[in-house]
């Protein structure tokens, strides 16, 4: 397998890592000369994890995107999801045709309220079959620092999943394979959100006994909503304790890498939305997220008073002590 990555932050890089340390060439497109002429000559991003060093042998960057997609068999969507369209518009139709998709985008993309896989259909006749996502419980810079990490590569079709999914094992990551592509990339969207709460919460300086029970509460409320979202009320054979989605959840909501626990954690201390993302500087998928999952509940109208609540706060000025006094009553 020949794999192409398409973006350039730190997710971006750790994958880059991880493939370039186990010996598989990569091609790489971003969007920036400079950092393109940065890695090939210092072998290491100078904006995001630049600490870590790659193996520049194996690595092919490129500004052309084009370029790119036609040189790989396996591409990596690591593009922030409120850009993904500007970056993938003016593609031709047939742009991904006989092409593996791997989404490691753990947003929803706000122009439609749309799932990547969804925007691919729609836009490039992308058939889900050949369509993939890659998940956590994981952060960038733990993986950067190849400190033990588990991945999940998710897809219907589970026997291509493991092919792509063995590219990436190293003795400090670990991978399991899911079926659920859809509920997966749900769950990475609400954890964010969450998370966004749970930074909230450790800004307003509650304590870990009401994190745990706050965080209990979320994962249940994430549960019903991505088994409504998928019209599936029982689902016995998906483990929702498991590593993609509950651990996902913890370790985005407790980590200090967390960029959404760090945006929630501005606000609750008093910055407002707008100054805490200038402070913040990074994209924190569950600003949007929280929008998007709000306009999306509008119809299936699942019970989630914590992300309405979360939702509120970012978005329509409710104070942060206001909307936790609310959830304290919530919780069971």
């Amino acid at each position: 397998m020949q794999f192409g990555i398409l973006g350039s932050g730190s997710w971006a890089t750790a994958l880059a890592k991880i493939l370039t340390d186990s010996g598989k060439n990569i091609n790489w497109w971003i969007r920036n000369e400079d950092t393109i002429n940065h890695i090939v000559q210092r072998r290491h991003n100078p904006h995001y994890l630049s600490s870590a060093y790659f193996n520049a042998s194996y690595l092919q960057p490129s500004n052309n995107i084009n370029f790119v997609i036609e040189q790989s068999d396996v591409l990596l969507m690591v593009i922030p999801s409120a850009y993904i369209h500007n970056a993938l518009s003016a593609l031709n139709k047939d742009a991904f045709k006989n092409k593996k998709i791997v989404s490691a985008v753990k947003g929803i993309l706000p122009e439609k309220n749309q799932l990547l896989h969804e925007y691919l259909e729609e836009n490039f006749d992308l058939d889900l079959k050949n369509y993939f996502t890659l998940l956590g419980p994981s952060h960038a810079e733990e993986v950067a620092a190849e400190k033990l990490s588990y991945l999940t590569f998710s897809g219907l079709d589970t026997n291509t999943a493991k092919q792509i999914a063995d590219n990436f094992k190293t003795e400090f990551i670990s991978t399991r394979i899911n079926p659920d592509v859809i509920g997966v990339q749900y769950a990475a969207i609400l954890k964010n959100i969450y998370a966004l709460g749970a930074g909230i919460a450790h800004g307003l300086e509650y304590g870990d006994n009401f994190l745990s029970v706050y965080i209990a509460n979320a994962a249940n409320e994430m549960v019903r909503f991505v088994r409504e979202v998928k019209h599936e009320a029982s689902d016995a054979d998906i483990n929702y304790a498991s590593s993609v989605y509950l651990g996902d959840l913890l370790v985005t909501c407790y980590s200090l890498y967390s960029r959404n626990r760090m945006l929630g954690n501005m606000i609750g201390k008093g910055y407002s939305v707008k100054a805490a993302q200038l402070e913040l500087g990074m994209i924190a998928e569950g600003y949007n997220a929280s929008k998007c999952v709000h306009k999306t509940n509008e119809d299936l109208k699942v019970s989630i008073p914590i992300a309405d609540v979360i939702y509120k706060i970012m978005w329509e000025g409710l104070s942060p002590s206001e909307g936790f006094n609310t959830i304290e009553n919530l919780l069971v």
